[in-house]
């Protein structure tokens, strides 16, 4: 979050069908997607990132212990919590994995916490012990994302989700613009790919056209709810994964509609643990 261990597995094409529920994990939705040809160093051959299609089939798991049960090709968990090790055995399962990251606000329990100077440590962000980050101080934010994404690319991950990728539509403490929104989405988005790992935008809806180029795939929270998943539509029409969550509707609510446009979509509880209903 160290060389990754020996493996080698097939990609998994499965399809995607309709909504099941699994409190305890398991689910009998298949999932679909290209998931890459995979190196016995347990990343991508060689000049190939991983590229998820839409409809990919995915777990979100940030909370709780890990269940490696769930039968899907991709996994999204937290790079500081977990191993090269879990990293190594999911692909032993013949899955990718997304290496979770907050790189749009501080968080006071990480180990790399008192590394940020606290010039650039803004407001709440409504989330206990997280704090927005003036993401316009590159020179002082980028080595310390740097060494975040070695620490993804040293534990095996495929692909980097950065999260609060959109302060510059919140009250953060700093006179952020959309064009410093831009500059440090893009910044990640290199950083990640020099590594030779996949990353996904994090919500930012309204720079979708600018950024989904940059972008390998994308992840939304409740577009359903604001009605707003139509505007994530240029990554399923690039061929690229959009993996999507919704916490307060039910599934017959926006299930039919995420069929119809390629979304990877899930029902799940704000604590992100195990349980998960999926379309």
């Amino acid at each position: 979050m160290n060389t990754r261990s020996l493996l080698a597995t097939a990609s998994l094409l499965l399809l995607l069908t309709g909504c099941t529920t699994g409190s305890d994990g398991k689910d009998g939705n298949d999932g679909k997607g290209d998931t890459g040809d995979r190196t016995a160093a347990g990343g991508t051959a060689a000049g190939k990132r991983w590229q998820p299609r839409p409809g990919t089939d995915w777990q979100w798991q940030l909370s709780g212990t890990l269940d490696t049960s769930v039968d899907v090709p991709v996994y999204d968990i937290d790079g500081f919590d977990h191993s090269e090790e879990t990293v190594a055995a999911l692909h032993r399962d013949g899955r990718k994995v997304i290496c979770y990251l907050s790189t749009g606000a501080w968080e006071d329990w990480r180990p790399d916490a008192d590394d940020f100077p606290r010039s650039v440590i803004g407001k709440g962000n409504g989330w206990k012990g997280e704090r927005w980050l003036d993401i316009r101080a590159v020179d002082v934010l980028e080595p310390l994302m740097a060494a975040r994404l070695d620490m993804c690319r040293d534990k095996g991950f495929d692909a980097v989700e950065p999260d609060n990728m959109d302060g510059y539509k919140n009250t953060t403490g700093f006179p952020l613009k959309p064009a410093d929104q831009l500059r440090y989405n893009r910044l990640l988005a290199r950083l990640a790919h020099e590594r030779g790992m996949s990353v996904g935008l994090k919500n930012d809806l309204d720079q979708i056209p600018a950024l989904v180029d940059d972008f390998d795939f994308a992840v939304n929270e409740q577009c359903a709810q604001y009605d707003e998943c139509a505007d994530l539509t240029p990554f399923i029409e690039a061929d690229k994964a959009v993996f999507h969550v919704e916490y307060e509707l039910p599934t017959s609510d926006f299930c039919a509609e995420s069929r119809r446009l390629e979304l990877s979509s899930l029902l799940k509880k704000y604590e992100l643990g195990v349980w998960r209903e999926a379309c």
